[in-house]
């Protein structure tokens, strides 16, 4: 199964992608590494957006996307065009999952990953975005720790 782990931080969407054959991970080459969308005020900025992402999605054959779930209230919540761009995510015709930063550690802690992200071609930036969809090829293999137990 290929998904696309999602973090969205103020107007960026930043993605890795993560392959799931054969008992075998795999982080696939990806021609784009985040989505900026600038004026996120205007109809056309979101809807750019999403056809960028879907098209994205079309090409690397993406079966699910999981994004990071961010707070709505207090001090550390989302911005107002990080939940935009997750609705036009969520809008598209695919699976889309979202983890909470406790559920990505529990199933990481769970299944631990022996390799660093500059071993698997990545930016530094990136491993929030490799982690939830690390996190989530771990849910959908072994499922959710309570399930587990």
């Amino acid at each position: 199964m290929r998904i696309c782990g999602v973090e969205l931080k103020g107007a960026e969407a930043i993605i890795c992608l993560l392959d799931h054959n054969n008992g075998a991970f795999n982080v696939p080459d990806c021609r784009q590494r985040s989505f900026s969308v600038s004026q996120s005020q205007t109809t056309q900025a979101t809807r750019d957006f999403q056809f960028a992402f879907a098209k994205l999605i079309e090409d690397y054959k993406i079966e699910a996307v999981v994004i990071i779930e961010r707070m709505q209230k207090g001090k550390f919540a989302g911005s107002s065009t990080s939940f935009k761009l997750e609705a036009a995510i969520q809008l598209l015709e695919l699976p889309v999952n979202m983890l909470t930063t406790t559920q990505m550690k529990e199933m990481i802690k769970r299944n631990p990953l022996d390799v660093s992200i500059e071993d698997l071609g990545l930016k530094k930036f990136q491993q929030p975005a490799f982690s939830v969809a690390y996190a989530q090829q771990n849910r959908e293999i072994h499922g959710t720790p309570e399930e587990q137990e």
